[in-house]
């Protein structure tokens, strides 16, 4: 497949082209070319029709060299041996006077993920636009105070192949899809929302099927009628107790980006310099997994060539490890862990997150909320903010509720947590046997690049937690 896309259609010679790269990178510690070919759709239906039908086809290469802490980055949307003789002008740049030695190519695996499908063609153009009028339709019969219904669906393929000096050369093929739905109630003039979604590495078979779609929407319904009868939200410092699953987004967030080697190199992290010591709550072990097989966020390589892997960040509360890269990996004498990821071709490579997520305990979340005398019970997040430097985070609640004497009370509006990342997991009393991993819908945004990511947890307790509210 990718001998075809980018050889074979556009006349480029492979020899030659490897001969470039190997004279590109003479003298850098690490680099390569990375060669991409992409098609992407969306499907947009709002308002009782349908708004907009995309289609994309995107392809070029990135070359680079690495030598220290400097990069040498070159791209173009052109495959051609003549943009890449371009584009290595500017790469050898850094290499003068540089006498590194290459570091050693990454291991290489076996192991499959996702199947090289391409989603796009798994369903016809009239099977796409049928299946979002059929989710419209069953939403606004479903309840009569439904007034509005956005639904979307999307579909990518992305071929990609990494070339290094001396040869060496990885390939991976990456479906991806996304479906989602967002309703809004109306009753007695006041309006309320709810959304739901799913996705990962594969066709859209099964987002097609009416047990699913339909299943979506009855979870996006459920939220928006939920909010129909929600009261202002108490402020204060509280316990909260977050519900399994996608709330992962807060660890996500908070703690996440701060475990990614390139802020802790240059120690701009609030886990800077802790590797070895505690910094969350006996039991609290955290992953970032990129090897669960059609997961949103797993990838069979990264986009260096690394195979994905499952990485301890955070064990018994003990601070172990971080998310890497090669260049940071190699600056901190450390591990390269497959989690060198790019936006697209155009975009240089950072350490990012893949699947990451907390481990279950051995509490029932009937337990946890029968602990807590009063508190409230986060279960979906919207929007929030985040201070990598000192791991401050503000996240708004789209679905909560009060604890009152153990028992859930009623739901409430404009809840916002407030706190420190670091500071979080030390904060965490009881954690639950519910691991959960979010339906398949998250984008992570570094730097400007957005990637596709996964999220999850158990049921959590933590206590002496900041809840903005918006009671008088």
């Amino acid at each position: 497949m990718a001998k075809d896309l980018f050889f074979e259609r556009t006349g480029m010679n492979r020899a030659r082209v490897q001969a470039q790269v190997d004279e590109a990178l003479k003298g850098a510690d690490d680099g390569e070319l990375y060669l991409e070919f992409c098609q992407s759709e969306s499907f947009a239906f709002d308002d009782n029709r349908l708004k907009a039908a995309n289609f994309d086809t995107t392809q070029g290469f990135g070359l680079r060299s690495v030598c220290g802490e400097a990069t040498g980055f070159a791209h173009a949307n052109e495959l051609s041996e003549a943009a890449i003789a371009r584009a290595a002008k500017t790469v050898q740049a850094v290499a003068k006077g540089h006498s590194g030695v290459a570091a050693a190519a990454p291991a290489r695996t076996n192991v499959k993920l996702y199947a090289d499908v391409d989603p796009l063609e798994t369903a016809a153009f009239e099977a796409k636009v049928k299946l979002l009028e059929e989710m419209n339709a069953y939403a606004r019969a479903k309840d009569s105070r439904v007034r509005q219904v956005s639904c979307s669906l999307a579909g990518e393929w992305q071929t990609v192949e990494i070339i290094r000096a001396g040869g060496e050369t990885y390939r991976d093929v990456r479906p991806l899809v996304r479906l989602y739905v967002g309703v809004v109630v109306e009753e007695n003039g006041r309006q309320e929302s709810g959304s739901h979604g799913g996705g990962g590495r594969g066709g859209y078979e099964t987002y097609l099927k009416p047990e699913y779609w339909q299943a979506a929407i009855d979870e996006a319904l459920r939220q928006a009628l939920v909010n129909l009868e929600s009261i202002p939200a108490p402020a204060g410092e509280m316990t909260v107790v977050l519900g399994p699953g996608w709330p992962g987004i807060l660890l996500h967030e908070a703690i996440g980006h701060g475990l990614e080697g390139d802020f802790n190199r240059k120690q701009t992290s609030a886990f800077s310099g802790l590797l070895g010591q505690r910094v969350a709550a006996p039991g609290v072990t955290v992953v970032d997994d990129g090897t669960i097989g059609g997961r949103r966020g797993s990838l069979t390589i990264d986009d260096e060539g690394t195979p994905s892997s499952r990485t301890v960040l955070i064990e018994d509360g003990i601070l172990k490890g971080y998310m890497q890269d090669r260049q940071n990996a190699r600056l901190m004498g450390m591990k390269p862990t497959g989690n060198g990821r790019r936006e697209s071709y155009s975009s240089p490579v950072m350490p990012r997150m893949t699947n990451t997520y907390m481990l279950a305990g051995d509490k029932s979340p009937e337990e946890i909320l029968a602990s807590v005398n009063k508190g409230i019970y986060a279960v979906n997040f919207g929007g929030g903010q985040v201070d990598i430097t000192n791991g401050k985070f503000v996240f708004s609640c789209t679905e909560a509720y009060l604890i009152e004497n153990g028992k859930l009370g009623a739901p409430i509006k404009g809840a916002t947590l407030i706190g420190n990342g670091p500071d979080c997991l030390t904060r965490v009393t009881m954690i639950g046997n519910d691991l959960k991993l979010d339906p398949g819908v998250g984008t992570c945004g570094k730097n400007g690049q957005s990637v596709p990511v996964g999220v999850g947890q158990p049921t959590l307790r933590l206590d002496g937690l900041t809840v903005g509210g918006t009671a008088a």
